[in-house]
This record gives C-alpha cells, sequence and structure tokens, in this order.
C-alpha cells in the first residue's frame, strides 16, 4: 500500500513539474530571463499574437458559414474536377477544397466547424483562390479571419469620366481628386481659381506635399501661426499612404527627395506620426476676395488611392457669398508657358508653384495656395 501511495504521489509530482515547464515555456523571454505572462496563454501561435496586436479577433462562427457556402457556389467543372455519379453536394466537398488550397482535410473541416485555429494570410489566400473568390469576398474572409486584407489594385492617375462629371457639375463648390500621394490629379474651374492650378514640368510639379516643404511662397496663402501645424498634417498623412503602398516606387521617390530637400520634413517622418485626413477646417488668404474659412470634406474612392475633397462653407460665415464672386471673377481661362523651367501662369486664379503677373513680366505673388488637400485645421 505505501510503495502503490508512493507511485501516485510520483506520478503527481511530474504533472506538476510538466505544467510548470510547459507554463514556462509560454512566457516570452527577454536577456535570458522569463517575462510574467499576462492571463492565460491564447492558442494560435504567432498569427494570434499579431490579431491582438492589431485589435481584430477572428470570428469563427460567421468565418465558418461564409466558407459553407462559398464551397457550395462553386461547381466542380470551374475548377477542373469531374462531376461523378455520387455526389451529393451543390458545389465542391471538403476534400477537394483542401487538396485545391493545398491544406489537410481535417485542417478545412475543422474551420467549417469553427473549431479550428486563426488561419494564417498565406492560407487565406490560398482558399480565396481555390474557392475563386472576387477581391470583395477575398476582403471579407480575411476580416472574418482577424487579419486585415491584402492590398488591392491602385487606381493610379486615371481618374473615371463619371468623377470628371461629377466635378464640371459642381460649379458653385471647389471640388480636386487628389491621390493618396497628394498629387492633384483634377479639379473644377472654381477650385482652380481659389486654390491655385497644377504645374507638370517638375518631377513632383503636382504634389501639394512636395511644394509645401519645397517652395516658401507656398506657405504666404496661410496664416503663419498655422504653417507647423499643415506641416505635421502632411506628413502624418503621407506616412498613412506610404504604409498602405508598402513597397511603392514611386511613394519611396517622394519621401526620399523630400527627405534631401527638406530638414523640415526629415525631422517630422521621424515622429511617425499617422494620421488619414478625413474631414478638417482650412483658412485661405486669397489676395482676390480675401481670407476664407472652408470645410474640408474628404470622400474615399473604393481603391482608397484616390479622393474627392469638397469645400464648402462653414455655417455662419461669409464664405458662400466670397466663393460666388470668385466664381465669377476668377475663373477665367489660365495660360500656362515655361520660364526659366518653371511653371508660369496669367489669368485670374494662382498657380501652384507659379509666378504671376501680366503677360509681359510675369511677377511672383506675395503668397498662394498650394492646393486644396494640403492645408487644414
Amino acid at each position: 500500500m505505501v510503495k502503490l501511495l508512493r507511485l501516485a504521489l510520483g506520478g503527481l509530482g511530474a504533472c506538476r513539474a510538466s505544467l510548470r515547464h510547459r507554463e514556462h515555456c509560454r512566457r516570452p523571454v527577454r536577456g535570458g530571463r522569463a517575462l510574467p505572462t499576462l492571463g492565460p496563454a491564447v492558442p494560435g501561435s504567432a498569427t494570434t499574437a499579431a490579431c491582438m496586436m492589431t485589435g481584430m479577433t477572428i470570428n469563427r462562427r460567421e468565418l465558418a458559414d461564409f466558407l459553407r457556402c462559398s464551397r457550395d457556389r462553386v461547381r466542380p467543372q470551374d475548377v477542373g474536377l469531374p462531376l461523378g455519379p455520387r455526389r451529393r453536394t451543390p458545389g465542391l466537398r471538403r476534400e477537394e477544397v483542401a487538396q485545391l488550397a493545398g491544406m489537410s482535410a481535417d485542417y478545412y473541416i475543422r474551420l467549417e466547424q469553427a473549431r479550428g485555429p486563426q488561419p494564417s494570410p498565406q492560407m487565406l489566400s490560398a482558399l480565396a483562390r481555390a474557392l475563386r473568390l472576387s477581391a470583395d469576398e477575398r476582403d471579407h474572409l480575411y476580416l472574418l479571419a482577424g487579419h486585415r486584407p491584402p492590398a488591392g489594385h491602385a487606381t493610379g492617375d486615371h481618374v473615371s469620366p463619371g468623377l470628371l462629371h461629377l466635378l464640371d457639375q459642381l460649379s458653385a463648390t471647389p471640388a480636386q481628386v487628389l491621390s493618396d500621394l497628394g498629387d492633384v490629379l483634377a479639379q473644377n474651374p472654381i477650385a482652380r481659381a481659389l486654390l491655385g492650378g497644377v504645374c507638370t514640368v517638375s518631377e513632383h510639379g503636382r504634389n501639394v506635399v512636395w511644394r509645401w516643404f519645397t517652395d516658401p511662397a507656398v506657405r504666404g496663402a496661410y496664416p503663419a501661426e498655422e504653417h507647423d501645424h499643415y506641416s505635421r498634417l502632411h506628413v502624418a498623412d503621407l506616412r498613412a499612404a506610404t504604409g498602405r503602398r508598402a513597397g511603392d516606387l514611386a511613394a519611396a521617390r517622394l519621401v526620399e527627395r523630400l527627405s534631401e530637400a527638406s530638414d523640415e520634413f526629415s525631422a517630422l517622418w521621424q515622429l511617425h506620426e499617422v494620421a488619414v485626413r478625413r474631414r478638417t477646417r482650412m483658412r485661405v488668404l486669397h489676395d482676390v476676395i480675401g481670407p476664407v474659412d472652408l470645410d474640408c470634406q474628404v470622400l474615399l474612392a473604393p481603391e482608397g488611392d484616390q479622393r474627392l475633397v469638397l469645400f464648402t462653407p462653414p455655417p455662419g460665415t461669409d464664405t458662400a457669398s466670397r466663393l460666388g464672386l470668385l466664381e465669377v471673377v476668377g475663373t477665367e481661362e489660365f495660360t500656362v508657358a515655361r520660364l526659366n523651367g518653371r511653371c508660369v501662369q496669367w489669368g485670374a486664379g494662382p498657380e501652384i508653384g507659379s509666378a504671376r503677373g501680366n503677360r509681359r513680366t510675369p511677377k511672383a505673388p506675395a503668397g498662394f495656395p498650394v492646393g486644396a488637400f494640403g492645408s487644414a485645421r
């Protein structure tokens, strides 16, 4: 009896030692010392840890339902599989999806039963291909699994005819289409008269961030006490855009040139401040209609790399009447030429980075707007 008791106690001690060892292995190690864990360990290894860091969690029940419905919509002949005489499912079998995705059947079955681990982005990409998901369905799959969707296809500099038509219809409201990097892609006449035309002679001549940090005359159109605030807004928005454009050569080139050309930009870039501009208030010191306050409303395109920016009069201000005056006197045709490597403009409205005056002796203004999106408060 005593011998049996000793064996039982020894086995219990071994179990406790094993549990302590496993708990110790769960703790992160830094500098050779184990750090205490904060709460119980969460299954899912690195993918779950990354999910917790981003604040996103997997929705296993919805993910399971979505996988089942997506599997039922795919016909065997769509993926090169024979229909077979004994097929009872309307779409693919679970084993067929697993084979097409390059994973074990048991792993996929557990996902459909809402009891599997969190799939990695690589697994989700394979599932999206196997189930023939569209781009929207693929993004939905990633979100249900607790991951951010991959970056979609960029629109680039092309502005759709429908969006250009909308700009033409907004005759009394300044509006622009900008890229997420700050390039002015299109604008209506009243926006050009209020916020300046676009110079495309230089590499970044139409980029509002570049003009803000490299041309001192640009800042004269905005209150001096707000220049620092505007600089931080520019950099924070550009930081967010470059994060979405990981590996993009155009974004890297813009940041590299800005860092070389502006010590102010370089210092702000090192702060790693990130903020996407959506709704802001801005003031423009226009040399024709005087200072005007504007509400800046940003509407993002589905792809995320273009934005429609509207400038509306704030309630209780005289901005509407001032814009009405500008619509009458400030939208005459612009003549843009090249003089000494710079854009030179004759006409009523200011030009980004331009000199302005009469047809014989162009003269640079004391200050003119950099472009709509460039200044918000």
